[in-house]
């Protein structure tokens, strides 16, 4: 009895169906054309194009758009909170709840890269600081400038 896992369906084969076999080893069922479930093509690593991660962000309403954003507490030493999906229109002083916590926002980032002689987005980063820390800095930087 074999085991064999193909496009999440798990498929137990007996042995004795390999023994008529051309080629040894495994031979998956191809998938019918009228099943709901398509083998996907596999990314090529010897192809040598980089790994790019892609998030897409949907629409709640029709109207508010949403766009992954990279967001890093810079509050030292700076740690990375993840990709987060959050409105196209952030601004700094904005206030953002990640993990039931929450944090402002003290600069938007937007890179570009040249591709085939045109810039193209490549990076939305925002850069937080905990509510506390950023209330905090501004006290201090009160201070200073009084004294």
């Amino acid at each position: 009895m074999v085991m064999a896992f193909h496009g999440g369906i798990t498929m137990a084969i007996h042995s004795s169906a390999f023994h008529n076999s051309k080629v040894y080893g495994l031979h998956l069922p191809k998938i019918s054309r009228f099943s709901k479930q398509r083998p996907r093509p596999r990314p090529r690593p010897e192809q040598g194009e980089p790994s790019v991660v892609r998030v897409l962000c949907r629409k709640r309403e029709r109207n508010w758009d949403r766009d992954p954003y990279k967001v890093i507490d810079i509050t030292p030493p700076p740690r990375n909170l993840g990709i987060r999906c959050l409105p196209s229109n952030m601004q700094c002083g904005e206030s953002v709840t990640i993990e039931d916590k929450a944090y402002i926002v003290s600069a938007v980032t937007y890179r570009y890269e040249l591709r085939k002689g045109k810039y193209e987005p490549s990076e939305k980063r925002l850069d937080v600081q905990s509510t506390g820390r950023y209330l905090l800095n501004n006290y201090l930087e009160m201070l200073l400038k009084e004294s």
